[in-house]
């Protein structure tokens, strides 16, 4: 089980809660396990397709899932998750 931190826009989504425990051996098993028990998350984290929508940022510690190994991306007990929707504005 792995720690997933919700960003506080998102929040209204999983009841208010910043932290979800997530199951799964990757970052992709840890996603598909919040939006079961979560999923009105989905549309705001995956497009149409299926995809993880490209403004979607998730870090494993400090490192951005896409510089490792994207969404195949081992995760372990004790690993936390950081989900950062990319924010524009002008």
């Amino acid at each position: 089980m792995a720690t997933l931190r919700i960003p506080t826009p998102l929040r209204a989504y999983t009841g208010g809660n910043n932290e979800i425990t997530v199951s799964g051996n990757t970052v992709g098993d840890a996603l598909n396990d919040l939006v079961t028990i979560y999923p009105a998350l989905r549309p705001h984290l995956y497009n149409g397709e299926g995809s993880l929508r490209p403004f979607v940022n998730l870090f494993l510690g400090e490192n951005n899932i896409k510089d490792l190994q994207g969404l195949a991306t081992p995760v372990s007990e004790n690993d936390r998750l950081l989900l950062i929707p990319s924010i524009a504005g002008g």
